[in-house]
This record gives C-alpha cells, sequence and structure tokens, in this order.
C-alpha cells in the first residue's frame, strides 16, 4: 500500500483524548489529544522539552498518563498494557543494548522475552538483519559496533515482533551524516506498509522526507496539526513570488511595487550573468498576480527568466508556532 492509500484510510491505530502527564507540579504535556490511522506515517515534531518523548513514554506504556486516555489498536493503555505493547514497537532516544551481546544474541533474547517461538523467531532475526542492513555484523559485539550501527540495531529490536504500530523517539539523533542518511532511509522502507508509523524530532529535514502529516507540540500543547503543504497556506500572511528577470534592477524594483495588490519588492542576490536580477514579491494573500507581473515585465521589454510561487518552508511554520511572540 502506498503512502497516499495509507493517508486516506480512516482506521485509528492510535487514540490520544486530552492527554495530560505531571512530573510533580509541571505539566510537561498538558491536554492534547490526536488520531493516527493505519499506515499513517505521521511526524511530532518539536523543540526539545516541548513534551516529545513524553508523550512517547505513555504511547508505549512506558508510564501511566496523569489524565486522559490513550488507545492503541483500540486497546487502553492503562487497562491493556500488555496487550498494547504488544502492538508497539518502540526505539527510545537512548537505545537500551546489550553491549556484551552479539547482534543476532541480541535479537534473540529481545525475541524470546516478546514471547515469539523459536523457528519463527529464527526466521524473523534473518529478515530483520536483512532489513536493517546488519548482515555483515550479525555476529559482532554489540559494544564494538559504531553509534550508526547500534540505531540499527534498535530498530531491528523494534520490528523483530512485526508490530502494528512503531513509535521512534529521535532515531538519528547523535549518529555521523553518512549515518543518518542509511538511518533515514531504513525508516521511509518501514513506512511503505500497513505499519502505523510515529517519528518523533526536533530535525525538520527528517519531517520533509519522511512523513505525510506533522503535529506540532509546543511547551506541552499540540500547536498545529495538518500536512506541511496546508500548515503553510493556512500560516502565511501573503503570497510570495520568487521572480529573475534581465533588466534595469531598480527600474524593476520600482515598477513592479506599484502593481495593484503588490506589498513590496526584495531585491535578492545579483547572478553571475551581467543585468540579471532576482526579486522576491510580496503580495496580498489569496491574490494570484502572476499574470500581471509576467505581463508588467515583459511589455517593459525585459526578459523574464523565472516567476514561480513560494510555499513558506517546515522551518517558517516551525519558527512561526514555536516562538513565543507569535502567541
Amino acid at each position: 500500500m502506498n503512502s497516499t492509500e495509507n493517508t486516506n484510510n480512516n482506521t485509528p491505530v492510535i487514540e490520544v483524548s486530552h492527554l495530560t502527564k505531571y512530573y510533580g507540579n509541571f505539566p510537561a504535556v498538558h491536554d492534547i489529544s490526536f488520531n493516527i490511522n493505519k499506515g499513517e506515517v505521521v511526524g511530532f515534531l518539536g523543540p526539545n522539552g516541548a513534551g516529545k518523548t513524553t508523550t512517547m513514554k505513555v504511547l508505549t506504556g512506558f508510564m501511566p498518563p496523569t489524565g486522559g486516555t490513550v488507545k492503541i489498536a483500540g486497546y487502553d493503555a492503562l487497562e491493556n498494557s500488555l496487550e498494547i505493547r504488544e502492538k508497539i514497537g518502540y526505539l527510545p532516544e537512548s537505545v537500551p543494548l546489550y553491549t556484551d551481546m552479539t547482534v543476532t544474541e541480541y535479537l534473540s533474547f529481545m525475541g524470546s522475552i516478546r514471547g515469539m517461538k523459536k523457528n519463527k523467531l529464527s526466521n524473523q532475526i534473518s529478515n530483520v538483519i536483512e532489513q536493517c542492513r546488519l548482515g555483515d555484523y550479525r555476529h559482532t559485539i554489540i559494544g564494538k559496533l559504531s553509534k550508526g550501527y547500534r540505531q540499527r540495531v534498535g530498530v531491528a529490536q523494534a520490528v523483530i515482533h512485526e508490530p502494528e504500530v512503531l513509535v521512534l523517539d529521535e532515531p538519528t539523533i547523535g549518529i555521523d551524516p553518512i549515518q543518518v542518511v542509511e538511518t533515514r532511509k531504513l525508516i521511509k522502507e518501514l513506512g511503505e506498509s500497513d505499519r502505523t508509523l510515529i517519528l518523533s524530532t526536533h530535525i525538520l529535514p527528517e519531517v520533509s522526507m519522511l512523513c505525510k502529516r506533522i503535529l506540532i507540540i509546543h511547551q506541552g500543547k499540540i500547536v498545529a496539526e495538518d500536512t506541511p503543504n496546508n500548515l503553510s497556506s493556512r500560516l502565511k500572511g501573503a503570497e510570495q513570488i520568487s521572480i529573475e528577470v534581465k533588466g534595469p534592477q531598480k527600474q524593476i524594483q520600482q515598477t513592479l511595487d506599484k502593481i495593484n495588490g503588490v506589498e513590496f519588492v526584495q531585491i535578492m542576490e545579483n547572478t553571475s550573468s551581467k543585468n540579471i536580477y532576482s526579486y522576491m514579491v510580496q503580495v496580498e494573500q489569496n491574490l494570484d498576480l502572476r499574470s500581471t507581473i509576467s505581463k508588467t515585465i515583459i511589455n517593459n521589454g525585459w526578459e523574464l527568466l523565472k516567476l514561480q510561487n513560494v510555499d513558506m518552508s517546515l522551518e517558517e511554520i516551525f519558527l512561526k508556532l514555536t516562538t513565543r511572540e507569535e502567541f
């Protein structure tokens, strides 16, 4: 099943309703609610200390909520803790590995404590070792592996029992850039199935690359929930059009600035070619001036080399929602 089909499956596998979690008098998570459907790959995005890890720990049964309810595949996290743990594969931020075991020994141990039968476990160990690209290290002591390969072992233990739900908490933190690329590739492959995947991170490119929908949490509260494109449309105050024109810089700027509906024209960097300049034209929201702008440029005898709408980046969305001044 592809990602488009997954997103359209309206069967909620993760149901969070008015979840609250206190540490003493401090509300780490306060009254958050969201659903994640079967087969969805959802990014749980927020700055450090926003409440991401706390939410993950409650979802996986690691700790109970102070208030509200959490259901996984129909099971209540408080009343059916063991049942939901069978449904979930969990990669915590700090992976609990036994560094004196080989990769195979560790996966065998993790499968056995999950109650897997020997024949199935043996086959599944081979499958996850291949899936996580650990074939050359199956007999290597975990303590001798690099941080990136240890992370792969952590992913392997999370999927050893073929869970319906996969929860990954900061899966690429602290590993080198080459291993980051490989780990993201692995996560993308894991998400291309019926498995429901929630990825907790503060690294924006991971969300853009891997997730079709994002939840943004800030100071223990959900501040946005949508696709990146929809969030961009909802949050931006004006349309932006990027253009590149060959012609007199100041005259072009002044002419475009006089077009009805244009709020301002910003001159960007000069290109390597003489007399070619880039401009960012900001216009009133929901006003399409592309045709007017192009006609104005051409009628003045200038050469229009590029014209395109510019969406708000995920970085801009994130900053707008998690910067105190915006509330």
